[in-house]
């Protein structure tokens, strides 16, 4: 059992990865740390965390710091944290982007300290209110640039989060940005996309929320994500991002230019194209 771990960032992945370390007995005492005074009170409220203190004093009482805020201020704290530490800590990050976190802190003295880590899981919604039990039980944990991190500090890391039931994925950063841009990023884009499109047509809010269907809901979902976390992911993929997009508006004018042109075969040849995802998630 870990001492003590700090999480910075106690809303959706930070509180389930606190519950997580309780409910799986992995660390004696839980430190809070976020920029929102709301979330850590809240959080203390309702047991997520032990205590809440500032940055600078909860990375001095702690073995591990999990960082699980916008990728673009992770970079930022991580680059704080880094000369406070001890040569025995270790500082784990759960962003959605992997390359640009990585090259920033390359040449930190103690970057070996570091492992780079995206747990895949999260859900629409946001704060310590949303944060569940057993959310990590049964899903992947990607492992970026693990050569890049001492030996030691992998362990515990790797341990903890086998212990909290998830499986590893390794693979260098560059790699992860990219198959994330095809599973994750442009899901949230076309999300997004789909609901301003039905926003901006249907006027009549009723409507849709009386003909909404399980199929439009699950679509949507991911639109309600929160734009604080999701500009700063985009902005940091941009460039797997637009490669992804660029085929899926290509996808979206197939369909447009087989409909304009009564081109059946063609249509019923995209929608048995795509039925082809069905061999690959069941």
């Amino acid at each position: 059992m870990i001492n003590n771990i700090t999480i910075v960032g106690v809303g959706l992945i930070g509180g389930s990865f606190a519950l997580a370390l309780q409910d799986n007995k992995i660390a004696k005492h839980i430190i809070g740390v976020d920029a929102n005074t709301a979330n850590l009170q809240k959080a203390l409220e309702l047991g997520i965390i032990n205590e809440a203190l500032p940055l600078v004093e909860a990375v001095a009482k702690s073995d591990v710091i999990f960082i699980a805020i916008p990728v673009d201020d992770t970079i930022k704290v991580i680059q704080k944290i880094m000369p406070l530490l001890r040569h025995k800590q270790v500082v784990v990050d759960a962003g959605s982007t992997k390359q640009a976190l990585c090259q920033a802190l390359q040449h930190e003295p103690m970057r070996a300290r570091f492992v780079a880590t995206h747990p895949m899981w999260g859900t629409e919604y946001s704060g310590p209110e949303a944060a569940l039990h057993y959310a990590f039980k049964g899903k992947a944990c990607v492992i970026c640039n693990a050569a890049d991190s001492a030996s030691d500090a992998l362990e515990i890391i790797t341990n903890i989060y086998l212990q909290v039931g998830m499986h590893l994925v390794y693979m260098n950063a560059q790699a992860h940005d990219l198959h994330i841009a095809y599973i994750s990023h442009i899901s949230h884009i076309t999300s997004f996309a789909l609901a301003n499109t039905v926003l901006q047509k249907e006027k009549e809010e009723q409507a849709i929320f009386e003909l909404a269907s399980a199929g439009f809901e699950s679509t949507v979902r991911l639109a309600k994500s929160n734009a604080a976390m999701w500009v700063p992911i985009l902005q940091q993929n941009k460039v797997n991002v637009l490669d992804v997009l660029n085929e899926l508006i290509n996808q979206l004018l197939q369909f447009k230019h087989s409909l304009e042109n009564d081109s059946t075969p063609h249509l019923k040849a995209l929608i048995d194209g795509a039925n082809k995802i069905g061999t690959i998630i069941k």
